[in-house]
């Protein structure tokens, strides 16, 4: 009635290749259970992070930034190593961001917010996958995401974009989805 709700992101932790990549990072309300995360992710701890993509600015994506501060930040399209020092990047010309050549790139979906990203990550047993952050709320959430835009029309174009291109979608708030062709 009072027009509150509750809402954490999805958190996803990419391993395997010579970075280790957080995408996003909940609120700071679920600290602890992103560090019992980490740990029971094959013991790693906030130093392992070598690039942490947070996809917008909401506080419920970013709420843990401080525990990352040995990594590469990339929040929206600011792009930051070390303390204070702000790197130029691609992704305000509309290009992507390569982080790991042919496997991980960040590319700009705006809509949710302007400067809104998402992670690209190609895999050949898994197919593309995109971290889309808030692009996508949930696998249906068809009917219900634009309530939440600062701009409808120019996410439904990123969406149909992602779309096209991947076989895996992980969204802000759920579970990852294929996308089915037809």
């Amino acid at each position: 009635p009072d027009g509150s709700f509750l809402a954490d992101s999805s958190i996803t932790l990419l391993t395997g290749g010579p970075l280790t990549v957080l995408v996003d990072t909940g609120g700071p309300w679920g600290r602890e259970k992103l560090l019992q995360s980490l740990a029971q992710a094959g013991g790693r701890s906030p130093g392992d992070v070598t690039h942490l993509v947070c996809t917008h600015g909401h506080l419920d994506h970013v709420g843990n930034l401080n525990l990352f501060p040995g990594a590469t930040l990339l929040v929206g399209q600011d792009l930051s190593r070390g303390p204070g020092r702000f790197l130029p990047n691609p992704l305000a010309q509309g290009r992507p961001l390569e982080l790991h050549r042919g496997h991980l790139e960040v590319v700009a979906t705006p809509g949710h917010t302007r400067d809104h990203v998402s992670l690209v990550w190609r895999d050949p047993r898994v197919g593309t996958v995109v971290v889309a952050g808030d692009l996508f709320e949930e696998e249906e959430d068809e009917g219900g995401w634009e309530r939440w835009s600062e701009d409808p029309p120019e996410q439904r174009r990123s969406r149909s974009g992602v779309v096209a291109m991947a076989d895996l979608i992980v969204p802000g708030h759920g579970p990852p989805f294929r996308v089915l062709r037809e």
